[in-house]
């Protein structure tokens, strides 16, 4: 069945020396063959060395497909003719430019590649495979060569302070860390595992897009003593900050294993865990009624939860008063003989000068929570990837605000 249209070229996006010789409706297979011929007394450029007005030296026939962007629900096929130039300056004989394609052996056309890289945003790769019809396979090479340039010309000259936080690539013991430039707060490195050697990693990324260690004057992460040591080697000038989700996340934990050892004492603690770990104005009407019962009771729990509530608010403090009023709570959880909340204690009295410090700078990992939620939603929807190297495609791909403009 012939296809017939008045401006078959522009309606394909084909640009000379190339013009559409046929176009062919297979109806058996359900897709659409467009046939290009190059107009034999045009002149093209060296592919080399960029010499303009060279004569064609020989064509190949039809030896190149590219899959296009569908015409109404089918799949559309550009067959070409590709010329061969043979340039007087560097004397080689080479095959020109395909201006439709990133190169001739891809397979599909820029626009294809265009239409992947907006659906894989917001589908899994397997669902945009059964959409288009090609094997995910392919369809990860068109992600990972655009990610790739866009990283191999990303610059980061401009990085002063850096967030970081681990997050699971797949079941068991499996991590990346992600970094993330803590004023633009978009993705600047991710690294397999969650040791010190990732930092070496990101120095190593930084250096190598114009970026300094002297100019990074403040880092932000959790306890973890992979991190700290992994900052404090390689970004030996950049102060440290303790992020204070995760300060309140440790707070949490251990009002929580408060509440588990205590509850085979009290049937009342049961089917609690939340009242405790939720802000208040965050419960239901159900759950408010049964905090109100049990929050002034003689019970660990209980006197956990107000020190947890204690230690939130010395967060709204004024950064000239916390400091002393943060030592008095770090008191009163040594004495408070509940060995959770002094274990915690102890712990952040160690971390003293980091966790302090965000009452000057102001760093947190909230970007990072919202990143990681965003990733978790993204590999629960793909039910996993099927590599590291994915993981971390999808990373940049999510949060990168890399620039594919310049490919």
């Amino acid at each position: 069945m012939l296809v017939e249209f008045n401006d078959l070229e522009n309606l394909f996006h084909i640009t000379e020396p190339w013009y559409v010789h046929d176009c062919i409706f297979n109806e058996s297979q359900k897709k659409l063959d467009v046939y290009l011929k190059v107009y034999k007394e045009a002149l093209l450029s060296c592919p080399n060395c960029g010499a303009r007005h060279q004569p064609i030296y020989d064509i190949a026939d039809y030896d190149r497909t590219w899959r296009h962007l569908n015409f109404l629900e089918y799949p559309c096929y550009i067959h070409a003719e590709h010329p061969r130039t043979d340039c007087k300056k560097c004397g080689k004989k080479q095959r020109v430019k395909i201006p439709w394609a990133i190169k001739p052996r891809a397979g599909f056309t820029k626009l294809f590649d265009a239409w992947i890289m907006k659906l894989v945003k917001d589908m899994p790769m397997n669902a945009v495979s059964r959409l288009v019809g090609e094997h995910d396979t392919r369809l990860w090479r068109i992600l990972h060569h655009y990610v790739d340039h866009a990283l191999a010309v990303q610059d980061l000259s401009q990085v002063t302070k850096i967030n970081t936080d681990e997050t699971s690539s797949k079941r068991g013991h499996n991590y990346i860390t992600i970094f993330v430039d803590s004023e633009k707060k978009n993705v600047i490195h991710v690294a397999k595992g969650k040791d010190a050697e990732t930092w070496r990693a990101c120095k190593e990324k930084l250096e190598a897009h114009g970026g300094r260690v002297q100019n990074v004057t403040g880092v932000c992460m959790d306890m973890s003593p992979a991190f700290i040591k992994g900052a404090s080697d390689y970004f030996p000038d950049a102060s440290i900050t303790f992020d204070k989700f995760h300060v309140i996340q440790e707070v949490n934990r251990a009002v929580d294993a408060v509440r588990r050892n205590e509850r085979n004492r009290c049937a009342d603690l049961k089917n609690t865990r939340y009242i405790w770990l939720k802000n208040e104005k965050n419960l239901t009407k159900k759950q408010k009624e049964t905090l109100d019962k049990l929050k002034d009771c003689e019970l660990d729990t209980a006197k956990t939860y107000r020190m947890r509530l204690c230690l939130q608010e010395i967060y709204k403090y004024p950064a000239q008063i916390a400091p002393a009023v943060l030592e008095d709570w770090f008191q009163w959880g040594l004495r408070c003989r509940i060995a959770p909340m002094v274990d915690l204690a102890k712990t952040l009295k160690k971390h003293y000068g980091g966790v302090v410090r965000w009452f000057q700078s102001q760093l947190n990992n909230g970007i990072l929570e919202g990143l990681n939620s965003l990733f978790q939603a993204a590999k629960r929807k793909a039910r996993g990837y099927c590599s590291d190297k994915n993981i971390i495609a999808m990373v940049y791909l999510l949060a990168g605000k890399l620039d594919f403009s310049q490919k």
